[in-house]
Protein backbone atom coordinates (compact mmCIF):
# COMPACT_ATOMS: atom_id res chain seq x y z
CA UNK A 1 0.00 0.00 0.00
CA UNK A 2 2.68 2.42 -1.20
CA UNK A 3 0.69 5.47 -1.04
CA UNK A 4 -1.29 5.24 2.24
CA UNK A 5 -0.19 6.98 5.23
CA UNK A 6 0.12 5.05 7.93
CA UNK A 7 0.88 5.32 12.22
CA UNK A 8 3.47 3.59 13.46
CA UNK A 9 5.43 3.43 16.98
CA UNK A 10 8.59 1.77 18.08
CA UNK A 11 7.78 1.54 21.93
CA UNK A 12 11.28 1.48 23.69
CA UNK A 13 12.47 1.30 27.12
CA UNK A 14 13.83 4.03 27.14
CA UNK A 15 12.00 6.02 24.49
CA UNK A 16 8.96 6.02 22.13
CA UNK A 17 9.45 6.87 18.55
CA UNK A 18 6.46 7.37 16.40
CA UNK A 19 6.00 8.36 12.71
CA UNK A 20 3.51 8.47 10.25
CA UNK A 21 4.37 7.58 6.34
CA UNK A 22 4.61 4.48 3.90
CA UNK A 23 8.56 3.23 4.07
CA UNK A 24 11.99 4.08 5.32
CA UNK A 25 14.17 6.69 4.17
CA UNK A 26 11.51 9.54 2.62
CA UNK A 27 8.83 7.35 3.05
CA UNK A 28 8.67 8.90 6.90
CA UNK A 29 6.52 11.55 6.33
CA UNK A 30 7.07 12.70 10.04
CA UNK A 31 8.44 11.28 13.45
CA UNK A 32 9.19 12.46 16.78
CA UNK A 33 10.38 10.84 20.21
CA UNK A 34 9.22 10.88 23.72
CA UNK A 35 11.41 9.65 26.34
CA UNK A 36 9.14 6.38 28.04
CA UNK A 37 9.62 7.55 31.79
CA UNK A 38 7.57 6.04 34.46
CA UNK A 39 4.13 7.54 33.88
CA UNK A 40 2.59 5.27 30.88
CA UNK A 41 -0.54 7.16 31.19
CA UNK A 42 0.66 10.39 30.38
CA UNK A 43 2.92 9.20 28.08
CA UNK A 44 0.07 7.66 25.24
CA UNK A 45 -1.77 10.86 25.70
CA UNK A 46 1.28 12.37 24.14
CA UNK A 47 1.33 9.71 21.67
CA UNK A 48 -2.11 10.27 20.97
CA UNK A 49 -2.35 13.61 20.49
CA UNK A 50 0.97 14.01 18.32
CA UNK A 51 -1.21 11.21 16.09
CA UNK A 52 -4.14 13.17 16.11
CA UNK A 53 -2.15 16.36 15.01
CA UNK A 54 -0.75 14.59 12.23
CA UNK A 55 -3.72 13.25 11.25
CA UNK A 56 -5.03 17.04 10.37
CA UNK A 57 -1.63 17.68 8.80
CA UNK A 58 -1.58 14.54 6.69
CA UNK A 59 -5.01 13.23 6.29
CA UNK A 60 -6.63 9.89 7.60
CA UNK A 61 -4.36 7.40 8.74
CA UNK A 62 -5.27 4.02 7.51
CA UNK A 63 -3.82 1.64 10.28
CA UNK A 64 -1.75 1.86 13.35
CA UNK A 65 0.98 -0.33 14.64
CA UNK A 66 2.69 -0.49 17.63
CA UNK A 67 5.60 -2.51 17.90
CA UNK A 68 6.67 -2.79 21.79
CA UNK A 69 9.25 -3.63 24.58
CA UNK A 70 7.83 -6.32 26.87
CA UNK A 71 6.98 -8.73 27.70
CA UNK A 72 3.81 -8.31 26.19
CA UNK A 73 0.29 -10.04 26.12
CA UNK A 74 -0.70 -11.02 22.41
CA UNK A 75 -4.02 -12.82 23.44
CA UNK A 76 -6.88 -11.20 21.67
CA UNK A 77 -9.11 -12.96 24.40
CA UNK A 78 -7.01 -12.29 26.97
CA UNK A 79 -8.41 -9.26 29.06
CA UNK A 80 -4.89 -7.74 29.36
CA UNK A 81 -4.55 -7.96 25.43
CA UNK A 82 -2.46 -5.15 24.52
CA UNK A 83 -0.84 -4.21 27.79
CA UNK A 84 2.91 -4.36 29.30
CA UNK A 85 2.71 -7.26 31.67
CA UNK A 86 6.20 -8.09 33.69
CA UNK A 87 8.71 -5.86 32.79
CA UNK A 88 11.16 -5.02 35.38
CA UNK A 89 11.00 -1.16 34.35
CA UNK A 90 9.31 1.16 36.92
CA UNK A 91 5.80 2.17 36.51
CA UNK A 92 5.25 0.17 33.28
CA UNK A 93 4.07 -3.66 35.35
CA UNK A 94 0.83 -4.09 33.80
CA UNK A 95 0.20 -0.99 31.92
CA UNK A 96 -1.87 -0.30 29.18
CA UNK A 97 -0.58 1.01 25.74
CA UNK A 98 -2.82 -0.28 22.83
CA UNK A 99 -6.22 0.88 24.80
CA UNK A 100 -5.60 4.60 24.54
CA UNK A 101 -4.50 4.23 20.74
CA UNK A 102 -8.01 2.17 20.27
CA UNK A 103 -9.92 4.39 21.87
CA UNK A 104 -8.48 7.78 20.33
CA UNK A 105 -9.24 5.85 17.09
CA UNK A 106 -12.10 3.41 17.05
CA UNK A 107 -12.37 3.53 13.23
CA UNK A 108 -8.95 3.18 12.15
CA UNK A 109 -7.23 -0.87 12.28
CA UNK A 110 -4.61 -1.28 14.83
CA UNK A 111 -2.10 -3.83 15.27
CA UNK A 112 0.05 -4.92 18.40
CA UNK A 113 3.40 -7.09 18.69
CA UNK A 114 6.81 -7.07 19.95
CA UNK A 115 9.60 -4.47 18.99
CA UNK A 116 11.60 -6.91 17.82
CA UNK A 117 8.91 -8.65 15.49
CA UNK A 118 7.91 -5.02 14.47
CA UNK A 119 12.35 -4.63 14.00
CA UNK A 120 12.31 -8.09 11.89
CA UNK A 121 9.62 -6.96 9.64
CA UNK A 122 10.88 -4.09 8.54
CA UNK A 123 14.22 -5.86 7.76
CA UNK A 124 12.65 -8.11 5.83
CA UNK A 125 10.65 -5.83 3.69
CA UNK A 126 13.37 -3.55 3.55
CA UNK A 127 16.75 -4.04 4.70
CA UNK A 128 19.10 -6.89 5.42
CA UNK A 129 16.63 -10.12 5.45
CA UNK A 130 14.98 -9.46 2.00
CA UNK A 131 13.95 -12.76 0.24
CA UNK A 132 14.48 -14.56 3.58
CA UNK A 133 11.53 -16.90 5.27
CA UNK A 134 13.96 -17.76 7.78
CA UNK A 135 15.94 -15.49 10.18
CA UNK A 136 16.24 -14.10 13.82
CA UNK A 137 16.66 -10.08 14.51
CA UNK A 138 17.90 -9.67 17.97
CA UNK A 139 17.97 -6.01 19.66
CA UNK A 140 20.42 -5.46 22.10
CA UNK A 141 20.98 -2.12 24.15
CA UNK A 142 18.56 -1.30 27.35
CA UNK A 143 17.91 -5.12 27.53
CA UNK A 144 17.57 -8.04 24.98
CA UNK A 145 15.12 -9.30 22.64
CA UNK A 146 14.91 -11.44 19.45
CA UNK A 147 11.93 -12.10 17.01
CA UNK A 148 11.56 -12.97 13.49
CA UNK A 149 10.12 -15.41 10.97
CA UNK A 150 10.33 -19.04 10.18
CA UNK A 151 8.97 -19.69 6.65
CA UNK A 152 7.97 -16.39 6.50
CA UNK A 153 5.67 -15.65 9.65
CA UNK A 154 6.80 -13.56 12.44
CA UNK A 155 7.20 -15.92 15.62
CA UNK A 156 4.68 -16.18 18.70
CA UNK A 157 3.05 -18.76 20.49
CA UNK A 158 2.54 -19.46 24.28
CA UNK A 159 3.34 -15.71 24.41
CA UNK A 160 6.21 -14.40 22.59
CA UNK A 161 9.94 -15.76 22.02
CA UNK A 162 11.83 -14.21 25.12
CA UNK A 163 15.06 -14.98 23.59
CA UNK A 164 16.99 -12.72 25.88
CA UNK A 165 16.74 -14.56 29.23
CA UNK A 166 17.94 -17.41 27.62
CA UNK A 167 20.78 -19.24 30.30
CA UNK A 168 24.25 -18.94 29.04
CA UNK A 169 27.03 -21.03 30.83
CA UNK A 170 29.85 -19.29 32.48
CA UNK A 171 32.83 -18.31 30.81
CA UNK A 172 36.19 -19.47 33.09
CA UNK A 173 37.28 -17.01 35.41
CA UNK A 174 34.11 -14.40 34.99
CA UNK A 175 32.53 -14.22 38.29
CA UNK A 176 30.12 -11.10 36.83
CA UNK A 177 26.57 -12.18 38.25
CA UNK A 178 24.77 -10.06 36.14
CA UNK A 179 22.33 -7.46 36.06
CA UNK A 180 18.79 -8.81 35.36
CA UNK A 181 16.14 -8.65 38.40
CA UNK A 182 14.48 -12.18 37.39
CA UNK A 183 17.66 -14.21 36.15
CA UNK A 184 20.98 -12.62 37.09
CA UNK A 185 23.11 -13.94 34.68
CA UNK A 186 20.70 -14.61 31.40
CA UNK A 187 21.75 -12.93 27.74
CA UNK A 188 20.42 -9.37 28.99
CA UNK A 189 21.57 -10.10 32.61
CA UNK A 190 25.27 -10.29 31.24
CA UNK A 191 25.35 -8.44 27.38
CA UNK A 192 22.85 -5.47 27.63
CA UNK A 193 23.60 -2.19 27.53
CA UNK A 194 23.39 -1.48 31.69
CA UNK A 195 25.46 -4.94 32.04
CA UNK A 196 28.34 -4.04 30.15
CA UNK A 197 28.14 -0.65 31.83
CA UNK A 198 27.87 -2.19 35.41
CA UNK A 199 30.85 -5.01 34.35
CA UNK A 200 33.02 -2.18 33.10
CA UNK A 201 32.53 0.05 35.94
CA UNK A 202 31.43 3.18 33.44
CA UNK A 203 29.52 3.73 30.22
CA UNK A 204 29.84 1.58 27.11
CA UNK A 205 31.08 4.82 25.61
CA UNK A 206 33.61 5.17 27.52
CA UNK A 207 35.33 2.10 27.82
CA UNK A 208 38.33 1.26 26.00
CA UNK A 209 38.98 -1.01 22.96
CA UNK A 210 40.90 -3.38 24.37
CA UNK A 211 39.09 -4.02 27.91
CA UNK A 212 38.10 -7.21 28.50
CA UNK A 213 34.47 -6.03 28.81
CA UNK A 214 34.44 -6.20 24.99
CA UNK A 215 36.01 -9.90 24.49
CA UNK A 216 33.75 -11.47 27.33
CA UNK A 217 30.53 -9.93 26.21
CA UNK A 218 31.24 -10.77 22.68
CA UNK A 219 31.75 -14.42 23.96
CA UNK A 220 28.88 -14.65 25.70
CA UNK A 221 26.71 -13.25 22.40
CA UNK A 222 28.40 -16.14 20.42
CA UNK A 223 26.79 -18.95 22.60
CA UNK A 224 23.48 -17.27 22.51
CA UNK A 225 23.81 -16.68 18.52
CA UNK A 226 24.94 -20.56 18.93
CA UNK A 227 21.93 -21.73 21.02
CA UNK A 228 19.57 -19.65 18.55
CA UNK A 229 21.57 -21.44 15.54
CA UNK A 230 20.98 -24.94 16.81
CA UNK A 231 17.32 -24.44 17.71
CA UNK A 232 15.96 -21.77 14.59
CA UNK A 233 18.48 -22.59 12.36
CA UNK A 234 17.56 -19.41 11.06
CA UNK A 235 19.31 -18.09 7.82
CA UNK A 236 20.63 -14.89 9.18
CA UNK A 237 21.04 -13.12 12.59
CA UNK A 238 20.40 -9.74 12.52
CA UNK A 239 22.26 -7.63 15.51
CA UNK A 240 20.42 -4.56 16.54
CA UNK A 241 20.20 -1.74 19.08
CA UNK A 242 23.31 -0.02 20.47
CA UNK A 243 25.48 -2.39 22.13
CA UNK A 244 26.55 -3.64 18.60
CA UNK A 245 27.64 -0.05 18.18
CA UNK A 246 30.08 -1.00 21.02
CA UNK A 247 31.25 2.63 22.04
CA UNK A 248 35.34 3.37 20.95
CA UNK A 249 36.21 -0.50 19.60
CA UNK A 250 33.18 0.22 17.09
CA UNK A 251 30.63 -1.75 15.34
CA UNK A 252 32.71 -3.63 12.94
CA UNK A 253 35.27 -4.71 15.25
CA UNK A 254 32.61 -6.04 17.43
CA UNK A 255 31.34 -8.10 15.34
CA UNK A 256 34.51 -8.98 14.24
CA UNK A 257 35.10 -10.84 18.03
CA UNK A 258 31.26 -11.95 17.82
CA UNK A 259 31.83 -13.72 14.34
CA UNK A 260 35.04 -15.67 15.59
CA UNK A 261 33.98 -16.03 18.75
CA UNK A 262 30.73 -17.91 16.96
CA UNK A 263 32.93 -20.52 14.93
CA UNK A 264 34.73 -21.12 17.72
CA UNK A 265 31.87 -22.16 20.32
CA UNK A 266 30.29 -23.98 17.24
CA UNK A 267 33.46 -26.37 16.78
CA UNK A 268 32.85 -26.71 13.64
CA UNK A 269 29.57 -28.83 14.66
CA UNK A 270 26.88 -27.48 12.21
CA UNK A 271 28.35 -27.36 8.18
CA UNK A 272 27.19 -25.00 5.89
CA UNK A 273 28.94 -22.43 3.54
CA UNK A 274 27.16 -19.52 5.89
CA UNK A 275 28.97 -20.72 8.70
CA UNK A 276 33.06 -20.57 6.92
CA UNK A 277 35.27 -18.29 7.38
CA UNK A 278 33.81 -16.39 4.58
CA UNK A 279 30.21 -16.89 5.21
CA UNK A 280 30.01 -15.67 8.56
CA UNK A 281 30.70 -12.01 7.34
CA UNK A 282 26.76 -12.56 6.05
CA UNK A 283 25.32 -14.91 8.61
CA UNK A 284 25.61 -11.91 11.55
CA UNK A 285 24.95 -8.84 10.35
CA UNK A 286 24.18 -5.00 11.30
CA UNK A 287 20.45 -4.10 10.50
CA UNK A 288 20.27 -2.10 7.01
CA UNK A 289 17.97 -0.19 7.98
CA UNK A 290 20.21 0.70 11.28
CA UNK A 291 18.44 2.45 14.19
CA UNK A 292 14.87 2.98 11.98
CA UNK A 293 14.76 -1.00 11.90
CA UNK A 294 11.85 -0.49 14.88
CA UNK A 295 9.98 2.48 13.32
CA UNK A 296 9.80 0.76 10.17
CA UNK A 297 9.08 -2.87 11.55
CA UNK A 298 5.76 -0.94 12.75
CA UNK A 299 5.26 1.03 9.34
CA UNK A 300 5.03 -2.28 7.63
CA UNK A 301 2.82 -3.81 10.45
CA UNK A 302 0.37 -0.96 10.15
CA UNK A 303 0.30 -1.61 6.19
CA UNK A 304 -0.13 -5.12 7.05
CA UNK A 305 -3.51 -4.36 9.16
CA UNK A 306 -4.65 -1.66 6.42
CA UNK A 307 -4.39 -4.06 4.08
CA UNK A 308 -6.05 -6.59 5.74
CA UNK A 309 -9.12 -4.47 6.91
CA UNK A 310 -9.76 -3.31 3.41
CA UNK A 311 -10.31 -6.88 1.94
CA UNK A 312 -13.54 -8.49 1.42
CA UNK A 313 -14.72 -9.96 4.79
CA UNK A 314 -14.86 -13.64 3.54
CA UNK A 315 -10.87 -13.07 2.24
CA UNK A 316 -9.91 -11.11 5.59
CA UNK A 317 -11.06 -14.28 7.72
CA UNK A 318 -9.28 -16.44 5.08
CA UNK A 319 -5.79 -13.96 5.71
CA UNK A 320 -6.07 -13.64 9.51
CA UNK A 321 -4.33 -17.14 10.06
CA UNK A 322 -1.42 -15.92 7.89
CA UNK A 323 -1.13 -12.46 8.87
CA UNK A 324 1.40 -10.98 10.71
CA UNK A 325 0.62 -9.89 14.40
CA UNK A 326 -2.71 -9.95 15.48
CA UNK A 327 -5.25 -7.84 14.26
CA UNK A 328 -7.51 -5.59 16.09
CA UNK A 329 -10.29 -2.96 14.44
Amino acid sequence: MPSTIVGAIEAGGTKFVCAVGNGPGSGILERTRFDSGDNPARLMREVVDWFLGQQDKHGEIAGLGLASFGPVDLDENSPTYGYITTTPKRGWQHADILGPLRRAFPGVPAIFDTDVNGAALGEARWGAATGLEDFIYVTAGTGIGGGGMARGRLLHGLVHPEMGHMGLPRIDGDDFEGVCPFHGRCWEGLCSGPAIAKRAGMPAESIPPDHPAWDLTARYMAHAFVNLTCVLSPRRIILGGSVRKAGRLGEEAFLGKVRTAFRDVLAGYIQSPSLDERGIEDYIVPPLLGDDAGVCGAIALAQSVAKTAATPERSRRESIGTSVGHIVS
